[in-house]
């Protein structure tokens, strides 16, 4: 974060928490308590303190007091933007980085003790040195920042991790890790794997090339114990000595049993298997039937994106009504021939993902699943070479979908929701027709030196036409030719006109050269209803003409979108918003004022004080019996047919509540495998993983679409405390008096329309004619409210949909601030060139970075993180200064350093993945269990080495962020400055740019251009 974003940030907090004002040295004294460093006031170009406070009038308010001296208050309208903090807008699901793995080379870079190699002020390596490491990007990666990668072709320099991947953060900072020293590792894992390689390398290979080709294929290092263990494991390979002298020449070739196998042709189902070709027990089969393999292919092809092998079990017996064999998690290698096996947590070989082999071979072909079929692209080329081969023999290119996942859009028009007509806006895309257009305006002039108008235009020609307003001119084809009319379709417009032969020009070869800009997409989940008219008269008023965001979910020749309208201070989901005009408002609960209901179900009573209740209904006897009828036909089904394979938000499908399957919408999205759900017909929010999600059946789909959601939004009426300021004690004794209770009763005293609240008085039983016997006269007659009036609760609907471990005190226990010495060391073992991501700058002297290689732990681990915490009880937690939690900051679970504790509620903590300062609610934070400590923090502080320290400008500063910040860069190891923390430990790197083909770019030869005038040396 930017000095100047963080002073902005941190300063209305401390105001805030002293409401009469602080002195100036006060005011020092409370940002350093928080942050650790006083107000840089010289760094944003003030000589003094009062000076910067002065330029922020939004901020903070200059007042003298009695005795003279400067004091420092908060506007007005502090208070109001702390209280309504909300989350920033989500846009379908959160942005993920898709980029290219860069590969660590096989011969990683050695600089030989040369110190010629490198000058104290320009630490250049030669270029040859760089290139012999160039190889090819080829692994995917996915995190979640609102950031898209430039793809990476090249590496020129290795890809190094900062710390081991398998050195935990110890519970307790003081006890003593391990000296390392024949680490153990997981055998089955590198089994597997080298039964893999062997598989594609049938005819042996030296075993000195192992490590080379191990590291290529998985980006990890070769276990050195595993070398040694290769001629025990008979079962998986064969080891051969060759005629040499030296004992170091061994040849690896794949088992003899696998060999003899490959060459007769695959064994017959009932030809045993010899004991010495598996390590499995006598009582465990040594191979998987065909039946058992195809049902598990079946679900991994449902879940592309991975599937976690402890939800096999849960999942199979749910599919196919059978239990699945045990012997199948307990040796992963007999599915290794239908799935890759990957082990994102070294430390718990239980938890590994599960991903299905490409039917086609190779580990290349994965990368192409998401571009243009090349068949397709020919015959569309075809199509338009016919069409236009009349008059002309040019083929116009087909058009290319945006590399971005979030393009924007203009909306032309929709007579289907699976043809939906719209224009591309950007550079290459509604840029380039403009500039096209203005090209053929002048060349189509109305001097006597323009075309004269074509004599015959035929069907199907390209032709260029003069619009009704005589200045526009246009690309089109003609559609039909009636006597002196002519029908065209405008190709860059998406829409039809009936014009005057005189208007229609032979189109000029030069303006061919750019695709059609009208395409056609089709809008997810609205596929069974594409043609029913209240759909597309909504989406006619909601998206027709209008410029939107589109998320593409499946890239082909018409691409799978869910549409945005970002206009909004809420983003709107336009396809969940056309399916909700399908629901018959008949069938909706009944409200209204002064009137009073019985036999009302509260489904859910929320931590800021919100219920949902459920009122008796038609809709809601209708749904109950839908309902009851899916659970019966899922029964009588066995098939994988009904699991979610494209989760996207405002999707609505099933999920298990208290054992019955119940209506979800699908809110947000973490990654691939873990996302948030609302029961619209409880008003309950959960995480779940993507396995637990089912399709609704077709024969149920139309009836459920109908019913509006049975969960009503409540407030209780005439109490003195607004909704979001709600204690806990409020919150549970209003739990307890109702949750689970049939025989409740309410008197609605107002809807609010804006808000969809309604506001009632809340009864427990049926005598709802007297005000003394609510809810809500009995909690305003109480001190419920009074225990803790200064903190600020916000919603959290969480439900716990599974039992939860219960946490020992041993996890309770707060980190201590000392780190052994062996972690400090840790750094130091490294090789200088460092694959990092860049997640924080604020300038050359302080920037955040990421070891690449572990990045997708980072993702693994927050979605375990999500899980746990969604599903876990809210518990009070004793929040320390300088202690390590975990804190949900907007949808997220991050582990956090808290900073300090103000006294509105509010908590300063510091991301240690990230680098980021975030204030969150006292509420939202966790302790960090022991399973969530084993991968090392992130986060690392950094500095820039080749430059002088000194106090930067702000121009400087934003000069390298715009060349540093949410960008993939190598960094050269200069010097490591330990600390006694691990997030206070520093280090000073150079910066190295190796995404252009022809050069590197050393970000510190950027800096030193900047002269004395603009920063000053200290």
């Amino acid at each position: 974060m930017a000095d100047m974003d963080l002073v902005k940030k941190m300063l209305p907090a401390i105001l805030q928490a002293n409401k009469g004002g602080l002195s100036l040295s006060r005011l020092q004294s409370e940002y350093k308590e928080l942050t650790g460093e006083q107000i840089p006031h010289k760094q944003m170009g003030h000589n003094n303190l009062d000076a910067l406070l002065a330029s922020m009038p939004s901020v903070v308010r200059m007042e003298r007091n009695r005795s003279g001296e400067v004091c420092a208050n908060e506007t007005a309208h502090i208070a109001k933007v702390v209280a309504r903090q909300r989350t920033s807008k989500k846009m379908g699901r959160p942005h993920l980085v898709n980029t290219q793995m860069r590969v660590k080379p096989a011969a990683p870079l050695v600089l030989n003790g040369k110190k010629d190699l490198f000058n104290s002020n320009h630490p250049y390596v030669s270029t040859q040195h760089l290139k012999c490491l160039t190889s090819n990007a080829d692994q995917q990666f996915q995190r979640q920042e609102d950031q898209t990668f430039k793809s990476c072709n090249h590496l020129r320099v290795c890809v190094i991790s900062l710390f081991f991947s398998d050195l935990p953060v110890p519970l307790n900072l003081n006890e003593t890790l391990g000296s390392g020293k024949g680490k153990p590792y997981n055998p089955q894992q590198v089994q597997g794997r080298i039964r893999e390689i062997l598989g594609k390398y049938s005819n042996g290979f030296w075993v000195s090339k192992l490590p080379q080709i191990y590291r290529e294929l998985y980006k990890q290092d070769l276990p050195t114990e595993a070398i040694k263990d290769l001629e025990t494991w008979t079962h998986i390979c064969t080891v051969e000595k060759t005629c040499s002298s030296n004992p170091s020449e061994l040849l690896l070739y794949p088992a003899k049993e696998q060999t003899t196998t490959s060459r007769t042709g695959s064994r017959s189902p009932q030809s045993p298997l010899s004991s010495s070709s598996s390590p499995c027990p006598p009582s465990s089969p040594a191979t998987l039937s065909p039946d058992l393999k195809q049902k598990l292919e079946e679900l991994l092809v449902k879940y592309s994106n991975g599937l976690w092998a402890h939800a096999l079990p849960k999942l199979f017996q749910d599919t196919y009504k059978a239990k699945l064999p045990g012997h199948v998690l307990e040796n992963l290698d007999l599915v290794s021939d239908i799935c890759t096996i990957d082990y994102p947590m070294p430390d718990n070989p239980k938890r590994a993902i599960l991903y299905r082999r490409s039917s086609t071979g190779g580990g290349g072909q994965d990368e192409n699943c998401n571009r243009r079929n090349s068949m397709t692209t020919e015959e569309e080329l075809r199509v338009r070479q016919e069409l236009g081969r009349r008059l002309s023999n040019q083929a116009v290119p087909s058009l290319q979908i945006p590399k971005e996942e979030y393009p924007s859009v203009l909306v032309v028009e929709a007579t289907n929701t699976n043809g939906v007509i719209l224009r591309y806006i950007g550079e290459g895309y509604s840029k380039a027709q403009e500039r096209m257009e203005d090209e053929m305006r002048e060349f189509y002039g109305l001097d006597q030196s323009s075309p004269a108008p074509l004599s015959s235009p035929a069907s199907g020609q390209l032709v260029a036409v003069r619009a009704e307003e005589e200045e526009e001119i246009l690309r089109a084809q003609v559609c039909e030719v009636v006597a002196d009319k002519v029908k065209v379709y405008y190709v860059d417009h998406g829409f039809s006109e009936v014009i005057s032969k005189t208007k229609v020009f032979e189109l000029h070869e030069r303006f061919f050269k750019l695709p059609f800009q009208a395409t056609k997409c089709k809008l997810a989940g609205l596929e069974p209803f594409c043609q029913e008219s209240a759909v597309l008269k909504k989406f006619e008023i909601m998206a027709s003409g209008r410029i939107l965001l589109a998320e593409i979910l499946e890239r082909g020749q018409t691409p799978l979108v869910v549409l945005y309208d970002t206009s909004q201070d809420d983003d709107v989901n336009i396809n969940a918003a056309c399916m909700k005009a399908l629901q018959d408002k008949t069938l909706a609960s009944p409200l209204q004022v002064n009137s009073a209901y019985m036999n009302v179900i509260v489904s859910s009573v929320c931590s800021d004080g919100t219920i949902y209740c459920q009122l008796p209904s038609r809709g809601l006897v209708k749904l109950n019996e839908i309902l009851d009828n899916i659970e019966t036909y899922f029964h009588a089904q066995v098939t994988s047919e009904f699991l979610v394979s494209r989760p996207f938000c405002g999707k609505g499908c099933l999920a298990r509540y208290k054992g019955k399957w119940s209506r979800v919408e699908i809110t947000n999205l973490h990654g691939s495998r873990v996302l948030d759900i609302l029961f619209t017909d409880i008003g309950v929010q959960a995480s779940v993983e993507v396995y637990e999600l089912r399709e609704i059946p077709p024969p149920f789909l139309r009836d459920l679409m109908a019913i509006p959601p049975q969960a009503v939004k409540c407030c209780l009426a005439d109490l003195a405390v607004i909704v979001g300021s709600w204690t806990p004690d409020a919150v549970q004794w209003l739990r307890d008096k109702v949750l689970g209770t049939t025989d409740c009763s309410m008197k609605v005293a107002k809807v609010d329309e804006t808000k969809r609240c309604v506001y009632v008085h809340l009864f427990t039983d049926k005598n709802f004619h007297d005000p003394a016997r609510s809810l809500n006269h009995q909690m305003a007659q109480s001190d419920l409210f009074k225990q803790q009036p200064d903190v600020f609760l916000t919603s959290h609907r969480f439900l716990l949909l599974s039992c939860s471990p219960v946490l020992s005190s041993h996890y309770y226990k707060n980190v201590r601030q000392n780190i052994s010495n062996l972690e400090l060391c840790a750094v130091m073992l490294f090789r200088n060139n460092i694959d990092i991501y860049v997640s924080v700058a604020c300038h050359p002297g302080h920037f955040v970075l990421q070891p690449w290689r572990d990045m997708y732990k980072l993702v693994v681990l927050m979605g375990e993180m999500i899980l746990y915490y969604n599903k876990s009880e809210e518990k009070p937690v004793s929040i320390e200064k300088n202690q390590i939690y975990a804190a949900k900051v907007e949808n997220n679970w991050h582990r956090v350093l808290v900073k300090g504790v103000l006294t509105n509620g509010l908590v300063s903590v510091y991301e240690l993945d990230y680098g980021k300062h975030e204030l969150v609610s006292c509420t939202q934070l966790r302790p960090l269990i022991k399973e969530f400590r084993q991968l090392p923090f992130q986060g690392i502080t950094a500095q820039l080495a080749g430059v002088k320290p000194r106090q930067w400008s702000e121009e400087a500063s934003i000069v390298f962020r715009n060349h540093v910040e949410k960008k993939p860069l190598v960094a050269q190891l200069d010097a490591v400055h330990e600390a006694t923390n691990p997030w206070d430990r520093k280090l000073t790197v150079f910066l190295v740019d190796t995404s252009q083909e022809e050069r590197d770019i050393w970000v510190h030869d950027i800096m030193s251009e900047f002269s004395d005038e603009l920063t000053n040396e200290l």
